[in-house]
């Protein structure tokens, strides 16, 4: 599948390494529905990038009533629904026993909803139109879901984020196989140390810190090779029900 024939939607795709796939869609003649919740900036992305090719609809992943209801208003939109990459999520850290005492249940269950439920309720959501598509060689769509390197080596405080991450990761195969029988493919990255916003309260030194953690490229990831991949896992059809590591050959330490 090519980017240009993409009428996708691409969950957190305001910011980082959902506005990253954003821009590389587009840039491709793809059409892009941004779901997410952060009006003012999803706003300008569309300014920029212009409204024939991508579209805005403000989404809490979390709620089966919105993202059924603009799922709906995509495909109204568009005329089909034919990608899914998930990047909404969020990384709240906190230890079980910290300085605050207890971690309360409801910081753990945020954090899996958002990041695991809320992947999963799009997915199956975006698949009843995709299964309606017409096949184009055998295929009527792609999913891609952002798992972590933290799925495997989640370091002290990464519980919540870990467990999220892990669910993600461990859904891959059993989604690809049920798909499989409608021609659609489920794939998900796990990326490593990467610059986007969640970084953006860290001082320069800090950053240079995390970056050299990383063997090879001794740096930081940048967004744009996280829709590098995204590209290459959308227009490679052997590509399925796989989880692919995108981070320099780190293994994350306890901390």
């Amino acid at each position: 599948m090519q980017l240009s024939e993409l009428n996708a939607i691409v969950t957190g795709g305001a910011s980082g390494l959902g506005e990253a796939t954003t821009r590389k869609i587009v840039a491709s003649a793809g059409k892009v529905a941004i779901f997410d919740l952060n009006e003012e900036r999803a706003s300008s992305l569309i300014d920029e990038l212009g409204q024939h090719n991508a579209v805005f609809f403000k989404t809490d992943v979390t709620s089966p009533e919105q993202v059924e209801g603009n799922t709906k208003k995509v495909y109204e939109t568009f005329g089909s629904i034919n990608a899914l990459v998930n990047c909404a999520g969020v990384a709240t850290p906190g230890k079980v026993h910290g300085k605050k005492g207890m971690m309360k249940l409801e910081a753990f269950e945020k954090v899996v909803r958002i990041n695991l439920i809320g992947t999963f309720n799009v997915i199956r959501v975006a698949t009843s139109y995709m299964r309606e598509n017409n096949p184009v060689e055998g295929e009527r769509g792609v999913i891609i879901n952002t798992a972590s390197a933290a799925a495997f080596e989640g370091q002290i405080g990464q519980a919540a984020y870990s467990a999220s991450k892990g669910g993600v990761a461990s859904m891959t195969l059993p989604l690809a196989r049920e798909f499989a029988s409608v021609g659609i493919r489920v794939m998900a990255i796990a990326p490593g140390l990467f610059e986007t916003p969640m970084f953006d309260t860290l001082p320069e030194a800090a950053k240079e810190g995390l970056g050299k953690m990383v063997p090879f490229p001794n740096r930081l990831g940048i967004p744009s090779e996280y829709a590098a991949l995204m590209e290459s896992i959308l227009t490679n059809p052997m590509l399925n029900g796989e989880v692919i590591r995108l981070d320099g050959a780190i293994r994350m330490q306890p901390k």
